[in-house]
């Protein structure tokens, strides 16, 4: 989803409240090691909007959390819808798993096993290797005393 930057209305409609529920969830995420940062806006019919803002230089859409009404929507960058509710704190602790560091984690972990794995390849294989020659010319002798 792309964001386009309008003129910026002072909290877009977004009580105080509202915005430090978001900003708590979201803490970690909106960190400056991140690079990421936040935006607020207001879509066509007046509903306002709190966008996730990816790293710099597209800043891309990562999250938006949308009031319609008195219900809070929570979508990914394409769209998708992830929860809908009408307590913010519950739709904060969703956006907070949507935008964990897990798939981060789990492609370093990746990584190191793939390392680890090649590395013990590279060092055990010709000890394999040899381990099979040495069969092949050790089990006839040792089926003449089966």
């Amino acid at each position: 989803m792309s964001v386009v930057a309008f003129e910026r209305r002072q909290n877009a409609g977004w009580t105080e409240v509202e915005l430090d529920t978001i900003l708590a969830a979201l803490h970690t995420a909106i960190g400056p090691a991140t690079g990421r940062t936040w935006e607020t806006g207001v879509t066509e019919s007046g509903d306002v909007q709190f966008y996730l803002l990816g790293p710099r230089p597209e800043q891309a859409c990562e999250l938006c959390v949308s009031r319609i009404g008195g219900r809070y929507i929570l979508e990914d960058g394409s769209g998708r819808l992830l929860f809908e509710h009408r307590n913010l704190d519950l739709v904060g602790l969703h956006a907070r798993a949507a935008v964990s560091s897990t798939p981060r984690l789990m492609v370093r972990l990746i990584v190191l096993w793939c390392a680890i794995r090649s590395t013990l390849q590279e060092k055990f294989e010709p000890f394999l290797v040899e381990g099979e020659e040495l069969l092949v010319q050790v089990a006839p002798q040792l089926a003449a005393f089966a």
